[in-house]
């Protein structure tokens, strides 16, 4: 059995449910629209933030309807945000295929986004749980204030990784966390077992996005995006970030204000890249993901055995180890 059919064993076929549902969800008369949208579905990934949700409610009951409604509307809400995210950082491509923006153009980009995020909504209020309605609510306002944090740190002349780990704390590990939690309310999980399932979407969010960083740092068009993309769009991540406080080198941190000004050529973000590879920065941040993936760890070792806790393990293994 590979890493994900032992991820998905105790959700086979409610994975399988979802998949039905989403693709409806995805289906419109509308002939632009529809269009659209069938381009977005055909590079869907991996869904592994459906499995977390689902996992989670299986961790504590019983999936229902009310965790598929959930499932369907946090995934919706992540693809919307996907497709504005693009016309924000003006990229062209997404998992190995034209962007949305860059297919059509901006103004379709925003409608079908803004189209996902009104059926995101359907599908919250579909649970007829407050709870989810609010945790869900609170992750569209945290993911927007994520990417205006980012934005904003243009201007700071700092390499902070405080403000790094502040926004995919607002974003990626806010989505995880959120999954996690939606997952118990929709099975009606105690106080504490809320409290246990949001702290693991956040380590595991934080691993996600710290492993995607590094994947910026190597050449591999199956991940979906060349070398140095995220330097394109003027971000800075953690490898980088590191390498540069640990050396604090002026020509680096000359050529890491230019990225962020949205200044620097190909040859100079290509120059930032060795630059971090040679100074620890990918080491530091393969260490910085495993402390993370500890710590989830702690979470789950004191539950009982279960087929669910087995994949939840395996899930974290999955995360470090991908290779996009």
């Amino acid at each position: 059995m590979n890493d994900l059919a032992l991820i998905q064993s105790p959700i086979v076929s409610e994975l399988g449910l979802f998949k039905s549902m989403f693709y409806n969800s995805l289906t419109t008369s509308n002939d632009l629209l529809n269009s659209v949208l069938l381009h977005i579905r055909k590079k869907q990934g991996k869904l592994m933030r459906p499995i977390l949700l689902l996992l989670s409610a299986k961790l504590f009951g019983e999936v229902s309807d009310a965790t598929y409604h959930t499932a369907l509307s946090l995934e919706l809400l992540h693809t919307a945000s996907l497709v504005h995210d693009d016309i924000v950082d003006e990229s062209v491509e997404r998992r190995g295929q034209p962007s949305v923006n860059a297919l059509y153009n901006n103004k379709v980009a925003v409608l079908v986004g803004d189209y996902m995020l009104a059926t995101a909504l359907m599908e919250a209020s579909r649970t007829n749980n407050g709870a989810i309605v609010e945790a869900i609510s609170r992750l569209g306002c945290s993911l927007s204030d994520g990417e205006l944090l980012q934005l904003s740190n243009i201007n700071n002349p700092l390499f902070s990784e405080s403000v790094y780990l502040d926004v995919i704390g607002k974003k990626t590990a806010a989505l995880f966390a959120t999954c996690a939690v939606a997952g118990a309310l929709s099975v009606h999980a105690t106080d504490q077992e809320l409290a246990l399932a949001r702290k693991l979407g956040e380590y595991i969010g934080l691993c996600f996005q710290i492993r995607d960083d590094i994947f910026d740092y190597f050449d591999e068009k199956e991940i979906g995006k060349p070398t140095g993309n995220d330097m394109r769009e003027g971000k800075l991540t953690l490898p980088v970030i590191h390498a540069l406080n640990k050396q604090n080198d002026a020509g680096a941190c000359a050529l890491a204000a230019k990225v962020k000004a949205g200044t620097a050529s190909s040859d100079e973000i290509d120059s930032l890249v060795e630059f971090t590879k040679k100074n620890g920065g990918i080491e530091y941040a393969a260490e910085c993901m495993l402390h993370y993936k500890v710590e989830a760890t702690k979470l789950l070792n004191p539950l009982p055995d279960s087929p669910v806790k087995t994949a939840l393990l395996a899930y974290l293994d999955y995360l470090i180890e991908r290779e996009k």
